[in-house]
């Protein structure tokens, strides 16, 4: 052996920062769900997206709730250099799609808020059932 002990430890890559939670279906979900996202996003010094995150998983989640039988309801985000990924998970296998547009529609128009708020989103299925995910930039947020 040649080195010293502090030569030969070499610190490994963690990743990126990340956090996750599973909620139960309920009317108080959404609300929690709005906390504990922006907790992360404030405590990541991310201020300036909890605004649209906090619209976008309350619509992502209350839908979760209304459109599925889901008992289950998962929330993570992780954030990476250039943006933040929100996933909410659920049990349904049944992929999310826009409304058409109604003029006078109360309800429906969430995805449309989601498509015009997030740099990017999309749907995938799962074996469990299906992730619903979000991107946005953090160069909305405050370094």
């Amino acid at each position: 052996m040649t080195g010293t002990l502090a030569e030969d430890v070499k610190a490994a890559p963690t990743g990126p920062q990340r956090y996750s939670d599973g909620y139960s279906p309920r009317d108080t979900t959404p609300s929690r769900a709005r906390r504990d996202v922006t907790l992360c996003l404030r405590t990541w010094g991310l201020d300036g997206l909890v605004d649209d995150a906090q619209l976008i998983v309350s619509e992502l989640v209350t839908n979760a709730i209304r459109h599925t039988r889901t008992r289950r309801i998962g929330v993570s985000v992780t954030r990476h250099p250039e943006h933040v990924r929100i996933v909410v998970t659920d049990t349904s296998r049944t992929l999310p799609a826009p409304a058409p547009a109604v003029p006078d529609a109360k309800a429906g128009r969430g995805l449309q808020l989601v498509d015009q708020l997030a740099t990017g989103w999309g749907s995938d299925r799962l074996a469990t059932g299906k992730r619903v995910w979000v991107e946005l930039t953090t160069d909305k947020a405050p370094s």
